[in-house]
């Protein structure tokens, strides 16, 4: 029978393995934590990079339903970000936004990465579904991949999920046959991502990027083709970002046009108009104010001043009014109104109900209400954007760096469509303005579009 016999030697041995073994598993362990931890790191600071994206896209500008409110009279209840619901006016019909927050069935927390990417890219949902323009895929095709994999982070990591369905669009025929935009994509939307220019500097490429791909500025500020196609999705196009009409607002001209483009605005104006929402006397109006509110406000200042530089560079384009504000008529017409000597139709009811914000002499507040002498606005071509303040009233942005919010009521009870159309017309042509008349018809159909 063989007895077991104690080896000192090899109990040494052994208790040293056994202590090699543990300090590598120590050190393993200790490598893993510390692996963890960078990985967590990263993993947080491609969610917070990915956030500032969405904020740079306005990602909840659109898919974000407006607040709810329960009963007349009571206080508007917000709704869940991302969640989808508003409804966008098209010439086809309401396109209503979706739910893109993680939630698994209701929103978009079964997409790969690939499918987020194709969404966002070619307008392409898992299964083939084809998404209308609305949704600005043409400009989101130039997103790079390092801020497309930090948009994906983003809303699967850092967006609370909403277990709720967005309302259906529900297009009439034949709008509503989706298959029909394959070919629309083939004609018309962009497939390449955004190429910086060798010949221009780091500062005008990122402002350029920001524009086209992120901003999607064009999705507004280009005017469409018959195809509902965006005429332009760069400066290479003489007509992109020259105005363009959406659910019954005008976007101005933001080429180096002097009469309604940014031909008088400083790139320091643009910059303090995309931060306060006030810029140069000017202030947003329309879904703008939105976009200041969740959007360019947040933006950090090299992005802001790129983004003027870029506008900044981009030639005259679709000229429309012109603003001179030493003519000899000019002069008359604003001492005239300070006297009350103007005879010319529209000045007595500038005079009674405009003048106490916007001042006899056209000028504004500064930090409170816009100036309307050579005001781009005020001069475009397209008048609807001037009849639907008028007719809906508005107000200047909420930010966190801008002065106190101003509204501006609606004289839809007050004012005839007449005498709208007059009022519009003498603003348009004083102070040293010069734009085409506004007259009763032009009023009278986006009132009667509007149902106000």
């Amino acid at each position: 029978m063989k007895h077991n016999v104690f080896n000192p030697a090899s109990f040494v041995i052994a208790a040293a393995c056994a202590l090699t073994i543990a300090a590598t598993a120590n050190a393993a362990a200790a490598g893993d934590a510390t692996a963890n931890a960078a990985s967590a790191s990263t993993d947080a600071a491609q969610v917070a990079r990915g956030a500032y994206l969405a904020k740079a896209a306005d990602c909840a500008g659109c898919h974000t339903a407006a607040p709810r409110v329960s009963h007349p009279g009571a206080a508007p209840v917000a709704t869940p970000p991302f969640a989808g619901g508003l409804g966008m006016g098209s010439p086809f019909g309401t396109i209503y936004t979706s739910n893109i927050t993680p939630d698994p069935q209701y929103g978009i927390g079964r997409y790969s990465y690939d499918d987020f990417a194709r969404a966002l890219r070619e307008g392409i949902a898992p299964g083939g579904k084809r998404l209308y323009p609305a949704m600005p895929y043409p400009s989101f095709a130039k997103i790079t991949d390092d801020d497309m994999h930090a948009l994906y982070a983003y809303f699967m990591h850092g967006v609370q999920p909403v277990a709720a369905p967005a309302p259906q669009t529900r297009l009439p025929f034949p709008f509503n046959q989706r298959w029909v935009l394959m070919f629309w994509d083939w004609a018309f939307a962009p497939k390449s991502q955004f190429k910086a220019d060798a010949k221009r500097d780091a500062q005008w490429n990122r402002g350029a990027y920001l524009v086209q791909s992120l901003g999607h500025c064009g999705a507004c500020h280009t005017p469409r083709g018959p195809a509902y196609e965006e005429r332009g999705y760069d400066e290479s196009a003489s007509a992109y970002l020259t105005g363009g009409t959406n659910d019954y607002w005008f976007a101005p001209n933001l080429s180096a046009d002097p009469g309604s483009g940014l031909g008088r605005s400083s790139a320091t104006d643009i910059v303090e108009f995309l931060r306060n929402g006030h810029g140069g006397g000017l202030i947003p109006f329309g879904s703008m104010v939105q976009v200041v509110e969740d959007s360019t406000q947040y933006l950090n200042d090299d992005d802001l001043t790129a983004i003027a530089a870029y506008l900044k560079s981009l030639p005259p384009h679709a000229p429309s009014g012109f603003f001179n504000a030493r003519s000899s008529a000019a002069l008359q017409t604003v001492q005239a109104l300070k006297t009350g000597d103007v005879e010319r139709p529209g000045a007595g009811i500038y005079a009674s109900y405009c003048a106490r914000c916007h001042q006899m002499d056209g000028a504004g507040v500064p930090q409170k209400y816009p100036r309307l002498a050579g005001n781009p606005a005020v001069l475009s071509a397209s008048s609807v954007s001037l009849v639907r303040l008028l007719v809906e009233g508005g107000g200047s942005p909420h930010t966190g760096s801008g002065p106190e919010p101003r509204k501006m009521p609606s004289f839809a009870g007050k004012l005839t469509d007449t005498e709208m159309a007059r009022v519009l017309t003498f603003v348009r042509n004083t102070w040293g303005n010069t734009a085409g008349p506004v007259t009763r018809n032009d009023v009278s159909s986006v009132r009667g579009a509007l149902h106000k």
